[in-house]
């Protein structure tokens, strides 16, 4: 049986009494939620979200909504050294990452399940299904790819993640810094203002393979139609993602949000939705 549990000083947006764990096989306590829909609809397989670097499950808010109204079982969670998830874990991997998204769909009994990830949080969703193709149904990318290398990855997140002028005195003032009400909405808020709920040290051991690694071996392990989404201002190239589609010309499909940064799920949720959707009625 799953136990509902309140995480501890959790985001303000954030409601507590839906917040259930998991443990991995390493002991890594992973907060999620899993939303069911008031009516299922008889052909929505369930989704699952895995939100970027530095994120939150409640990132996806809008996007659930909307899946839910479809239909769509939905389930988030805090990745490992995130949010109400272990802190600082000593396993900050992309091969950890994957473990737990695997954790989560068999705990939960999901598979086969559509991944949608942003950013790390869709390396991770699409490392997932090349390694464990039958927990996949089909792929959702949002700003998210396989060339990542870059030796100033590291060095780029510790000095942003430095940059913070923490603790934020008001909502308003970390929204206004952090470029949205979600990611002021994800700190830990406490008497002198909100604290980053992430640890430097674990973001930036969460991508330091990514200095020295692609991963277009496993783009081309994966068999599931994938949908690559770009944010028109985001900073994923659009190289990259005809190369993808060049790769895999037969189940990869382009899309990209107008007037949408790297944050394509909140800039502009609805004309995201918009581009989901019919790829997920075109799997049902």
């Amino acid at each position: 049986m799953r136990r509902r549990r309140r995480s501890r000083r959790p985001g303000r947006g954030e409601d507590t009494e839906l917040t259930e764990y998991v443990t991995t096989p390493d002991g890594i306590r992973l907060a999620y939620r899993d939303d069911i829909p008031a009516r299922a609809h008889p052909t929505a397989l369930p989704v699952l979200l895995l939100h970027g670097l530095a994120g939150h499950l409640a990132e996806w808010d809008d996007l659930t909504a909307r899946l839910l109204a479809d239909g769509h079982r939905v389930v988030r969670y805090d990745a490992r050294g995130h949010g109400a998830s272990t802190r600082t874990p000593a396993d900050m991997t992309r091969a950890a990452a994957v473990r737990d998204a695997v954790t989560v769909l068999e705990h939960l009994s999901l598979a086969p399940a559509i991944l949608v990830g942003q950013s790390l949080g869709g390396l991770t969703a699409l490392l997932t299904a090349a390694a464990h193709p039958a927990l996949v149904t089909s792929l959702i990318l949002v700003e998210a790819g396989p060339a990542c290398r870059n030796p100033g990855t590291p060095g780029q997140i510790a000095n942003w993640l430095d940059s913070w002028p923490t603790p934020f005195p008001t909502h308003a003032e970390a929204t206004a810094f952090l470029g949205h009400p979600a990611w002021a909405d994800g700190l830990d808020w406490r008497e002198d203002g909100g604290h980053p709920r992430v640890d430097k040290e674990t973001m930036v051991a969460a991508v330091r393979e990514l200095a020295t690694e692609d991963y277009w071996e496993q783009w081309s392990q994966v068999r599931c139609p994938t949908l690559v989404v770009r944010g028109e201002k985001g900073t994923m190239p659009a190289e990259e993602a005809t190369e993808m589609r060049t790769r895999r010309p037969a189940d990869t499909t382009l899309a990209t949000v107008p007037d949408a940064s790297h944050d394509v799920h909140l800039d502009q949720p609805q004309a995201l939705y918009q581009s989901i959707a019919p790829f997920l009625r075109q799997g049902e």
